[in-house]
């Protein structure tokens, strides 16, 4: 049975708090609230409580973890080589939604970074995060709280309704704030390299480190042998419905959808459009309403792709988005949950 807690992270609760903590003490599975997307976490350093996790997600085990941490500090405990740009990520963007790559140390198992001989550090800004980890005092692997390749959870009733009673305990603090999981780091080579798009760019880093590049699978639909960090497989943050993305010129976007929409229901398939408030009234469909700008969209986007399967769509179409700053996490999450599959005008 799922021990349950609701807290308020303006007002925590500090006895559900250490409930919480000693479950992952006795290495166990907990799912907590980030800034980012809900995570499901155990001790990173227990091989057998990791492979909880495994289980809960029904997840690949050569898919690495991100491990939590609520001190700079314990970098150290962690990674064999911190090098300058890591510093000045650290000093920078911590605590917040990026997690860097580095050389691991032996006292971080295989199991936790999916056979690879790097760790994957974050130190979540989420106040319940925060004082969740510093109860425990461990570091804390925790990928997004979701059977795995399904949308990942930014808001508690969806956690609760996918995740209760595979896990040992959750924690239900409110909707998460940025709704894309973390900007992914790599720092084990000269030049950094960004694996997984988030909330912080490319732009952001490139301010304070210089050139940052983009993995380049990041660019392909080929899926990834050995992935190098989460969220790197051909097909993830799918929904039970077939999403097609609809690229071209914004009229001529609208009315190739309303030509899909209008041929589907001929078929007897239910369809919906993701799509920016200002195009809402321009669908002959039901609508999703992503947000009115981009930081909107990036919040919304897995709550949209739950909800079209709360609703029992059969088909999916979306605006895309532009590939610069936060639009790059967007349209990365789209391509995935699409798998790749793209309507051109």
């Amino acid at each position: 049975m799922t021990l349950i807690s609701k807290i308020d992270e303006k007002h925590i609760d500090k006895n559900e708090i250490k409930k919480q903590a000693e479950i992952l003490k006795k290495g166990n599975t907990v799912i907590f609230p980030t800034e980012t997307v809900y995570g499901l976490g155990a001790n990173a350093l227990d091989e057998v409580a990791v492979s909880k996790i495994y289980e809960a997600k029904g997840r690949p085990s050569d898919n690495p973890l991100i491990v939590h941490i609520y001190d700079k500090e314990q970098v150290n405990d962690l990674a064999k080589e911190i090098n300058e740009n890591a510093k000045i990520i650290m000093n920078e963007f911590w605590p917040g939604p990026i997690t860097i790559i580095l050389k691991k140390k032996d006292i971080v198992p295989m199991r936790t970074s999916g056979g690879l001989d790097t760790v994957a550090i974050r130190m979540p800004s989420n106040p319940i995060a925060k004082a969740l980890l510093e109860e425990v005092k461990l570091p804390i692997a925790a990928p997004s709280a979701n059977i795995s390749g399904r949308p990942s959870p930014t808001r508690g009733k969806h956690v609760y309704e996918e995740m209760n009673n595979r896990v040992d305990g959750i924690i239900l603090g409110g909707d998460c704030t940025f709704g894309l999981e973390s900007t992914v780091l790599d720092l084990t080579n000269d030049i950094p390299t960004i694996l997984r798009p988030g909330s912080i760019t490319k732009e952001d880093l490139e301010q304070v480190i210089g050139t940052v590049n983009i993995d380049p699978a990041l660019e392909r639909k080929e899926d990834n042998i050995k992935a190098k960090a989460p969220g790197m497989k051909y097909k993830h943050y799918s929904p039970n419905a077939d999403v097609f993305i609809v690229s071209g010129n914004s009229e001529k976007v609208i009315d190739k959808i309303n030509e899909l929409v209008n041929n589907n229901s001929k078929e007897g398939l239910r369809t919906v459009v993701m799509c920016l408030a200002k195009n809402q009234d321009k669908y002959k469909s039901n609508t999703i309403v992503l947000g009115n700008n981009l930081e909107e969209v990036a919040s919304n986007l897995f709550n949209a792709l739950i909800t079209a399967d709360e609703e029992k769509y059969d088909i999916v179409y979306t605006e895309e988005f532009s590939n610069d700053g936060v639009g790059r996490a967007i349209m990365n999450r789209l391509l995935k949950s699409a798998g790749y599959k793209i309507i051109k005008i």
